[in-house]
């Protein structure tokens, strides 16, 4: 399916106003209510929308530290791939990981309550993820710009 520019218009305004209504969400793209439910549940049906979340403040959930982790494995083989990708997903601390091209195999984005308290994730969790090789850890000293919205 191709978007239109009113299907643009929802998706601009969910990303940004999760918990608007139906009828505000309507009004503020010129539909009427019954068309932009169902413009919204065909989205959904079709994976332009996954999910619906609420976004937590880190700081207010003492879980102020960022730390971007660059992991490199011991082997590319695709079971040392798969034993790493299976254990990071249990690791709590971890909100992000994607399999790189350069330099390092991994990068993660790990949340923390200070750098105690990674050192503790580090020791207890990250360095015995099966086929790790090498760790750099870089912390995030503020964040500028953050944001979950996909330009439309």
């Amino acid at each position: 399916m191709d978007l239109d520019a009113t299907d643009r218009r929802i998706l601009t305004v969910l990303q940004r106003q999760g918990r608007i209504t139906n009828a505000e969400l309507a009004e503020q793209v010129n539909l009427s209510a019954s068309a932009c439910h169902r413009r919204v549940q065909r989205l959904e049906a079709e994976g332009y929308i996954d999910a619906y979340v609420a976004l937590l403040n880190a700081r207010r959930l003492d879980r102020p530290t960022t730390v971007f982790v660059e992991i490199t494995l011991s082997g590319q083989a695709d079971e040392v791939l798969e034993a790493f990708e299976r254990e990071v997903r249990r690791v709590p601390d971890v909100l992000e990981c994607h399999l790189m091209a350069g330099s390092a195999d991994y990068l993660l984005k790990v949340v923390a309550r200070d750098t105690e308290d990674f050192a503790r994730i580090h020791r207890q969790q990250l360095a015995r993820l099966p086929g790790v090789a090498q760790m750099h850890s870089s912390f995030s000293l503020r964040t500028v710009q953050q944001t979950t919205a996909i330009p439309v």
